[in-house]
């Protein structure tokens, strides 16, 4: 059992966050640019995100690494920040739009648990919710290639985290939603969070992780989604393919629709083609201009579908 990070790391008084963020496993990524010649190395599919255990972990940065310094053309140095699918939705909101944001789970005391306090902790995220535990911080490596699209490989085995029996109400109570990722492995704490959240009115927004998850686990996942208990469903163009990859003549809309049966709102993203997102009986589609030059991300709703 951890010790609780105080809320001297990050005091917020007593106002809660409008957004918490379910993240079991504080973890920090590895992020490097690399092509096509190093991810045939790498073991599963390219562009997906499954768990490795620590000596897969050390394999792959060490690979990652050789391929740095043989081709300084093709790749970028390896970065390593604070990380993870909700860790990174949490800092956007809270740096980028000023919404009040704080996050559950945690940490290890070690370098790389540092590091994700310090980087959240910037930008002004309430970590009075993440608790510190003697052990290892969870680690990910992320590559990207060309195009953009990330391979990642998360070594969560040996990481602390936040257990089902460490939750209570007051993680939850008085903030309007909680953002989670499928994980199988997180399973329990996940079914424990939605019990807890619902039962002080707050919102549940959950993301499909990846398609190799859906893959894998699809009757656990099913099972969540028809619970009832899901508000709000985010799945990318693979995941919601996989979703659906028992029918046939399966496309973006036709998931969509399908996992409007179970929540109330649900969005499928498309890539460089934006989203279509779904509430009640409506279908949008929203297209993104993204410019490199000027940094700025613009969205425009196009039209109803």
């Amino acid at each position: 059992m951890g010790i609780e990070i105080q809320t001297e790391i990050n005091n917020h008084g007593e106002e809660s966050p409008v957004i918490l963020g379910l993240q079991p496993a504080a973890l920090v990524d590895h992020v490097a640019r690399v092509d096509w010649s190093l991810l045939s190395q790498i073991a599963g599919e390219a562009g997906g995100s499954f768990p490795v255990e620590a000596d897969e972990l050390k394999f792959i940065l060490r690979e990652v690494n050789a391929h740095i310094i043989s081709s300084p053309e093709n790749a970028s140095p390896l970065k390593t920040i604070a990380g993870g699918s909700v860790a990174n939705t949490i800092r956007g909101l809270a740096a980028g739009f000023g919404i009040r944001c704080g996050i559950i789970g945690a940490c290890g005391d070690d370098d790389e648990g540092n590091l994700f306090i310090d980087n959240m902790n910037s930008y002004k995220v309430d970590l009075s919710r993440l608790r510190l535990k003697t052990g290892h911080t969870a680690q990910c490596v992320c590559l990207v290639d060309e195009l953009g699209n990330r391979t990642m490989r998360p070594c969560l085995s040996s990481a602390v985290k936040v257990q089902a029996n460490d939750l209570t109400t007051s993680d939850f109570r008085g903030s309007k939603w909680l953002v989670m990722r499928y994980g199988i492995f997180n399973l329990e704490v996940i079914q424990a969070a939605i019990k807890i959240a619902k039962q002080v009115g707050v919102c549940i927004s959950l993301d499909l992780a990846s398609f190799e998850m859906v893959r894998k686990f699809k009757p656990q996942l099913l099972q969540l989604l028809e619970s009832g208990s899901i508000d709000l469903c985010f799945a990318n163009e693979d995941e919601a393919m996989e979703l659906l990859s028992d029918e046939e003549n399966a496309d973006p809309e036709s998931a969509l629709k399908f996992l409007a049966k179970y929540c109330r709102w649900t969005v499928v993203t498309l890539g460089a083609k934006g989203c279509i997102a779904m509430h009640g009986k409506e279908v949008r589609l929203v297209c993104f201009e993204i410019s490199i030059k000027h940094k700025r991300f613009l969205d425009a709703d196009c039209y109803s579908l």
